[in-house]
């Protein structure tokens, strides 16, 4: 996924609006650490980026309004391929930094930081639970956006990026970033351990920036050259336990799901038959 995406919520005009959020704290994590890891929560689902999702990203991507938001140059299909390939296939000896991360009970993250060579990636897509539900639809079908996390600086391990785009227009305005957004926090807070959120907003934004002003967010900085303002929260005791016992998310094993989906859609054509 591009590293350039931007954390989108839905303006109430319809329009695509640019929320650009980080975390950080002293984390560390693999570029593949959710390859195989699904984020169940009440209205999308989470999921790694497969082959199957390309040709509908790259469809989004083609979009004038995306590729502004997003700050991204429109590719061509096999690139879109490419780029997928390249963050399921990396060698994390290689390309990805080299860290030790123990999480203990209480979900204090215990991190040694090594040496990194690329920024360590956690990439999703978006799925509208309610449509994976029904095993007949196909998943590229139920993808509404992306959101990723990960190390925006290899010299320093204790920064994290998070970024959410949502790319169909109908699902915006109706508090989808702010699930994805929650459940990224603590899927975060959880895994990586991080202590301390931004989000960097633009200052026309002014949905997303209540929307993160509801979330405890605080104004800390504006930036009149890039027109963006700067909000933080840091996660205390307060936000942890809100984040780990109210946030309704659950964490499943992608490959056995999506093989129970298709036994499931195996069964349901027999009977149809």
């Amino acid at each position: 996924m591009r590293s350039t995406s931007l954390c989108e919520q839905g303006s109430t005009d319809g329009r695509a609006e640019r929320v650009k959020c980080a975390g950080v704290s002293c984390f560390t994590f693999s570029m593949k650490i959710n390859e195989n890891t699904m984020l169940e929560g009440q209205r999308v689902l989470l999921v790694p980026y497969n082959a199957e999702h390309v040709p509908r990203y790259h469809e989004w991507m083609k979009s004038p309004e995306l590729q502004q938001l997003t700050a991204s140059e429109p590719l061509t299909l096999e690139q879109e391929y490419d780029m997928q390939r390249s963050w399921r296939e990396d060698d994390d000896s290689t390309e990805s930094s080299v860290f030790a991360l123990k999480t203990t009970p209480d979900y204090q993250a215990e991190t040694t930081f090594h040496n990194t060579v690329d920024f360590p990636e956690c990439t999703f897509i978006i799925l509208d639970t309610q449509k994976w539900a029904d095993p007949s639809v196909d998943e590229e079908t139920c993808m509404l956006g992306d959101v990723n996390i990960f190390l925006t600086d290899s010299t320093d391990p204790s920064l994290a990026e998070l970024e959410v785009m949502i790319a169909e227009e109908s699902y915006r305005g109706k508090g989808i970033g702010k699930e994805v957004t929650l459940m990224m926090m603590r899927y975060g807070v959880k895994k990586l351990g991080i202590k301390r959120f931004q989000a960097k907003i633009g200052l026309d934004n002014h949905t997303s920036i209540a929307m993160f002003k509801k979330l405890h967010f605080q104004e800390v900085s504006v930036c009149q050259v890039f027109k963006e303002v700067t909000l933080e929260l840091t996660v205390d005791e307060s936000v942890q336990k809100t984040l780990l016992e109210e946030v309704q998310m659950k964490e499943r094993d992608y490959r056995q799901t999506c093989s129970g989906r298709r036994a499931q859609k195996g069964q349901n054509d027999t009977q149809a038959s």
